[in-house]
């Protein structure tokens, strides 16, 4: 007996779930119940499951009798006909609609060369196994599933026509490619789904040979006379906006160039590109900092008797300004309203972007990698025929990832490319490599792809035949221009006075504790005290209790909150984080004492006061205990007790 529920809720049992269960299937199939009805039946459990709520993803399949599909050439061809439609298969119970929990009830066939009795469906395509992006690589079924995962999300970073209205949108961090092109090596669906109107690649001529160690590691080396002939330019566009807004209290925002006297003025050369309303024309040249939208705003905090001051009227300096390490061109002002009603205005910056050392490509099979030399035209390798490949790709980025549909697609392009013809490359349903090798030996070429290279620095032949042939390549919208980040000095952090996060906001590059244990295996022991000197502070130690001690400079006095006024003092060097630990630790009212270099005298002993607290004198008068030291930040600073005569004279002594 069966417990049956329906949307998970329990309604009773049956006696013979089996029977029930294909009940309710040929009732949906016949139209008795309704199509949106799944039922499935867990064996393990002895449960039955219908579902009929709002939210379910159902996919269509062909349903299968004793190993025979019920969509027959009849039904095919009255469908190319238009004289049944869609929804007739489905009425007719020819084609199911499951969701995930029936899909687990049923056995489905990829093709019909798989089916069996045992069968209950068939996929109407085996390409609908994949998703949208998957099922554009061509010759995938050819290549591992993880390459395909690659694959796929590559497709996504890739740069093309996103949109073709692009010139009016402010569309945030985009790119277009200048000239995309659709592929020679295509699946049926790029068809389907209208990319023709959206390419995001170029037809490449691509060499799988090693060259002078630059494509090492994934890199490629991309040929110099293609980049000058336009290959893989773009164009980079960032908006920026601002915005008048209102204030409580009748305060307002104003869009104008700013004057001398507001607070935070920048210097004149920053508001050059200004016209008289404060904003930047289209077509100035723009680099970091610039601005771009004049803006002064009221004083953020406003007291009651400050109304009749003079610092009341003073308002803040508040623009828009170019972000840290962008340049480009302005390329379109827009004045509009906001929703509030507020003066809204909009700059957008554009920038070409032309292939540099770093940049990110990567072909439809998860071979990714960036550009490891860009070599002048004359020094790239060429064919019996005089053509030079636009890529060198390594060959050692293959065997190990057995991505054989990158090879199958060089092939399939090259033939595509020399008959004047696109390559179908539709997953399951590919032009077979036997009949590409047949019409690429038709054309004049060796079937299996490769060709007779000579080298252009020596002129002779290369002893290997280099297989070489066509390629849709996909630039990524990982460049380095976007990248680069230096710094020298600026902001800092008000809490750690350590430079701040980010390169928008000109923040350093953080040296973390894996990178410093680099430089310490390494001996660089100046390099790593100069990157963590980055918030370096002098600080006053009492030496009787080991505390904070206050140094008053313009007196010359020294004074300890615990101790008084007659202590000795010494300064030390160290990091202003460490300071801020010391204080969290006093908040937590634990004690954290410095025990300093200079609490041992120079004749070697310690001071009579500090024997109960530092351990047992040995015999040589030093005591056993080890000079403390916190966190290795804490440097001992001793100018003026020790010093190398001094040491050598406290040895002679000792004697």
């Amino acid at each position: 007996m069966a417990e049956v529920f329906i949307n998970d809720v329990f309604v009773g049992h049956v006696n013979n779930p089996e029977k029930f269960v294909s009940d309710i299937r040929n009732g949906r199939r016949i139209g008795d119940i309704s199509l949106m009805v799944n039922v499935s039946y867990l064996e393990e459990l002895d449960e039955i499951h219908i579902s009929a709520d709002k939210g379910r993803l159902r996919r269509p399949l062909i349903i299968v009798t004793d190993g025979i599909p019920r969509l027959t050439k009849e039904y095919i061809d009255n469908l190319i006909k238009g004289e049944i439609k869609w929804s007739n298969l489905v009425k007719d119970g020819i084609v199911d609609y499951l969701d995930a929990l029936e899909e687990d009830d049923a056995l489905i066939a990829l093709d019909e060369e798989h089916l069996t009795k045992e069968h209950t469906h068939m996929e109407l395509s085996p390409i609908s196994i994949l998703g949208f992006t998957t099922s554009l690589i061509p010759y995938s079924n050819f290549g591992s599933s993880s390459r395909l995962i690659r694959g796929s999300k590559i497709q996504k970073q890739s740069l093309g026509l996103y949109s073709t209205n692009y010139f009016l949108r402010m569309d945030t961090d985009v790119s277009i490619l200048h000239y995309p092109q659709t592929p020679i090596v295509r699946s049926c669906m790029h068809d389907i789904f209208g990319l023709k109107e959206h390419p995001a690649g170029q037809n490449v001529v691509i060499a799988i040979m090693s060259y002078g160690g630059y494509n090492m590691q994934d890199a490629i080396i991309l040929n110099k006379g293609s980049v000058q002939r336009g290959f893989a330019r773009s164009t980079y566009f960032k908006p920026y906006r601002n915005e008048e807004l209102r204030y409580s209290g009748g305060l307002v925002d104003e869009i104008c160039i700013p004057d001398k006297e507001v607070k935070g003025y920048k210097s004149e050369k920053d508001y050059r590109h200004l016209e008289k309303d404060g904003i930047i024309y289209p077509g100035a040249p723009v680099a970091s900092d610039d601005v771009l939208i004049g803006k002064t705003s009221p004083p953020r905090f406003l007291g009651e008797l400050e109304e009749f001051s003079v610092t009341a009227s003073t308002r803040r300096e508040s623009s828009t300004t170019v972000d840290h390490g962008t340049e480009g061109v302005v390329d379109m002002v827009v004045l509009t309203e906001s929703d509030e009603g507020n003066k809204l205005v909009q700059v957008r910056i554009r920038d070409q972007r032309i292939p540099e050392i770093g940049d990110k490509f990567a072909s439809r099979h998860g071979q990714k990698g960036v550009i490891g030399m860009i070599i002048p035209e004359e020094n790239i390798p060429f064919t019996a025929s005089g053509i030079r490949p636009d890529i060198i790709f390594s060959p050692h980025s293959i065997p190990s990832r057995m991505t054989v549909s990158h090879m199958l697609e060089i092939l399939a392009g090259k033939v595509g490319a020399l008959a004047g013809r696109t390559v179908d490359g539709t997953t399951f349903d590919v032009e077979p490599e036997i009949k590409l090798r047949e019409e690429l030996l038709n054309l004049g070429f060796k079937d299996d792809g490769t060709e007779t290279m000579y080298s252009p620095l020596t002129g002779k032949m290369l002893k290997a035949r280099i297989f070489i042939g066509n390629m849709y390549y996909l630039k990524l919208k990982y460049m380095v221009t976007n990248k680069l980040h230096a710094r020298a000095s600026g902001r800092i952090q008000l809490l750690t006075r350590q430079p701040i996060e980010g390169r928008g906001k000109g923040g350093g590059l953080r040296l973390g504790e894996m990178e410093k244990d680099c430089f310490v295996a390494h001996g660089a022991s100046l390099l790593l005290k100069e990157r963590f000197d980055s918030d370096r502070t002098i600080i006053h130690i009492c030496e009787k209790c080991g505390m904070l001690a206050i140094h008053n400079s313009l007196k010359g006095k020294d004074y300890c909150p615990k101790c008084g006024s007659n202590v000795e003092v010494t300064p030390i060097e160290i990091s202003y984080a460490f300071k801020l630990l010391l204080d969290e630790l006093k908040s937590l009212c634990v004690y954290p004492k410095l025990v300093l270099e200079s609490k041992y005298n120079i004749s070697g002993g310690v001071k009579e006061e500090e024997l109960t607290e530092s351990g047992e004198v040995n015999e040589e008068g030093v005591s056993e205990e080890e000079p403390k030291e916190e966190n290795g930040d804490v440097e001992a600073v001793d100018v003026e007790e020790i010093s190398s005569g001094d040491s050598a004279g406290s040895e002679e002594n000792e004697e």
